[in-house]
């Protein structure tokens, strides 16, 4: 009897438990807010909506693809942008989508693009303590380091990791080149100038010589110290580039600004005077380059015109009415 009592108290507090739970459930449906009617009663209304409508063109997928939000994850995109519009000038609410906003460009851009950096490099990110440094620098806590101190290490560790890297993957491009223009500068035909250009004349030109601002034309074919071919003019149309000598590699601007129109040129330009540390695609850092140049022209200069025959030059007035008065 004890135990049917008991079993019947149990079924009746289970009972209990079951309807508090739907009751719970049931309130938290008849929560949700209610969809309210849209009422366009003028243009402008319908001007409103619409453009609302229209900005959210591409959103849905823009989510999905940069921020991995599926179509459940949109209801509460939805609910977060309705609580920031409806919290108006709320300094809080406006910090928290601050937050938000800085740390996804933080976790999607910022650190990737460090990790990256400093990859095969002596150092290396440590994510926690990323994050942990830029919180505490927000707090103001210099436990550690000062925040000048603090960018004054990072940028000093930056430059001579970056050094390391470049130095492993493009110092043999850097000694090849040294190699290269060492045994070229020992050839007859070349001639070394005090910066380290040097230049081969293939073809004396008797044309004026251009100033840096001139805007010159130019056929060109550019290669590696391999014989890699990186640019060439032709390849650009058939007429010559045009540029002026100060809006090119120091190499180029040197030897334009000593080359007469109508020569062609081969120029042997050390890294230092061509693009340096930088990666320019095709060409890697550090890397001497070989040129062969032909000065076509300058822009808006004037050719003379040739001196025509005694025969063909017209008879002047002043012999003819001498003829005249001899008659």
């Amino acid at each position: 009897m004890k135990k049917v009592v008991l079993l019947a108290l149990a079924v009746v507090a289970s009972a209990s438990f079951c309807t508090i739970d739907a009751k719970k459930k049931k309130k938290e449906v008849v929560q949700e807010a209610p969809v309210v009617p849209v009422e366009l009663k003028n243009s402008s209304d319908s001007v409103s909506y619409t453009a609302g409508m229209a900005m959210t063109n591409g959103l849905l997928p823009f989510l999905k693809q940069q921020h991995g939000i599926d179509s459940a994850g949109v209801a509460i995109f939805i609910k977060a942008f309705e609580e920031y519009i409806g919290a108006g000038d709320n300094m809080e609410a406006k910090a928290k989508a601050a937050g938000i906003e800085i740390a996804n460009q933080v976790k999607t851009r910022m650190l990737p693009g460090l990790s990256s950096e400093f990859a095969d490099t002596p150092d290396s990110i440590v994510t926690s303590l990323f994050y942990r440094g830029f919180v505490d620098a927000l707090k103001q806590d210099t436990t550690h380091f000062q925040q000048f101190d603090a960018e004054a290490f990072f940028h000093a560790r930056q430059e001579a990791d970056k050094k390391a890297k470049d130095e492993k993957l493009y110092g043999p491009n850097r000694d090849a080149g040294i190699k290269f223009l060492k045994e070229n500068a020992q050839k007859d035909s070349v001639i070394t100038t005090p910066s380290g250009l040097q230049y081969k004349v293939l073809v004396k030109g008797e044309g004026p010589v251009p100033q840096r601002t001139d805007k010159v034309l130019v056929n060109y074919e550019g290669r590696l110290v391999d014989g890699t071919v990186f640019d060439a003019s032709a390849k650009h149309g058939d007429k010559p580039a045009e540029f002026r000598p100060d809006q090119v590699i120091k190499g180029w601007t040197e030897a334009l600004t000593m080359m007469p129109v109508g020569s062609k040129w081969q120029l042997f330009i050390p890294q230092e005077l061509a693009y340096g540390e930088r990666n320019m695609g095709n060409i890697k850092p550090y890397s001497a380059l070989i040129f062969d140049v032909e000065l076509v022209g300058i822009d808006g200069m004037k050719t003379e015109e040739p001196a025509k025959a005694e025969s063909e030059k017209p008879a002047k007035k002043t012999t003819a009415k001498k003829a005249a008065k001899k008659k």
